[in-house]
């Protein structure tokens, strides 16, 4: 079935059919201008079906080295109605292939990967591919659940630390703007500790700006200092972790299990459904979220509709790129924690 797809330039009513739709927090428009700072470009696009409302994608589109000219990413996206997946998928591509000619039109939906939708992709022509953004692998809370039913599903641990973090003398609150610039530190230390790449402080600024009351930071204040900081985004559906940060005395005192079950009672309140932990690997911080369910949730995963001729070496030469990149963020990192006067 042809659907007409329709570009969306109005903050307001896209982000109202994000909502509709039960979409993702990085489909709200917010997410993209911020992107859209960054180095990438947006286009938004509504899919509709006699004229009812029937999908949409937030589409980021990034420049590519001759000759493969841009990709063009649907992050957590796109989002449908239930069972015109395929039809908006459809829709998709061929308006991305005719809009903007990339070589690939990659997608990561917020769909379980057992679950229909994801498994017909491959018979529509898409393809599984390891160039992930967003991990497939992850722990999802289901918010409808009562507190008593979350801290049931935790181990023993979480909710032991849960109760003595909360006795130790710290504030645990939302932040305010001004109070932004003393998370950032604490991200900055974490990162040089762990060795791994993070932007400069005005993009984590402008996704704070842009994303409003959409992007909530809760902290944990040691008199007028931050020890643990967790930034999340929020959809009115889903609530996704973005960053978090911990100093070594945050960490003596256990502040980033209050911390936590703090978020996940002010999103429960909020009215969320789902409380996404974005992303696990094999690390101690996946041990960290481990912790706080019984279960994991594995995604879709990240799926590529080859638009051009160039895909396959496209598909040979991004993996190679990209390790180049972390390799130089991670090796910078670790240069900066050795410089004097940083910890």
């Amino acid at each position: 079935m042809t659907l007409t797809v329709v570009q969306c330039v109005d903050e307001s009513r896209w982000d109202s059919a994000v909502n509709e739709l039960l979409g993702h927090p990085q489909q709200l428009w917010g997410w993209g201008k911020t992107k859209a700072a960054h180095g990438w470009s947006v286009d938004r696009v509504l899919m509709q079906d006699d004229g009812v409302l029937v999908g949409c994608a937030q589409v980021l589109l990034r420049k590519l080295p001759v000759p493969f000219r841009s990709l063009a990413y649907c992050p957590r996206g796109p989002q449908t109605v239930p069972g015109r997946e395929a039809d908006v998928l459809g829709a998709l591509e061929v308006y991305v292939r005719q809009a903007h000619r990339p070589v690939a039109l990659s997608i990561e939906p917020d769909w379980d990967a057992d679950a229909a939708p994801a498994m017909a992709l491959p018979a529509a022509g898409w393809r599984s591919t390891a160039n992930t953004i967003l991990i497939g692998r992850t722990l999802i809370l289901d918010l409808t659940l009562s507190e008593d039913e979350l801290l049931a599903g935790m181990s023993k641990k979480h909710r032991q630390y849960i109760r003595k973090s909360g006795r130790e003398d710290l504030e645990y609150r939302q932040v305010t703007r001004a109070e932004l610039p003393r998370c950032l530190a604490v991200y900055r230390q974490t990162a040089e500790r762990a060795g791994f790449g993070i932007h400069e402080n005005p993009y984590y600024l402008d996704i704070y700006d842009n994303l409003g009351s959409a992007s909530p930071v809760i902290a944990a204040f040691q008199g007028d200092d931050v020890v643990a900081f967790l930034w999340l985004s929020a959809s009115d559906h889903t609530i996704f972790e973005l960053y978090g940060g911990m100093t070594p005395e945050g960490e003596q005192l256990r502040a980033n299990y209050a911390l936590k079950w703090l978020a996940i009672q002010s999103m429960k309140e909020r009215g969320a459904v789902r409380y996404d932990f974005n992303g696990l690997l094999n690390d101690g911080v996946s041990k960290f979220k481990m912790g706080w369910a019984k279960h994991e949730n594995q995604l879709a995963g990240t799926w590529d509709k080859p638009l051009s001729p160039l895909y396959p070496l496209y598909s040979r030469a991004m993996p190679l790129a990209r390790d180049g990149v972390r390799l130089a963020q991670a090796t910078a990192a670790k240069l900066k924690a050795k410089l004097p006067g940083r910890s």
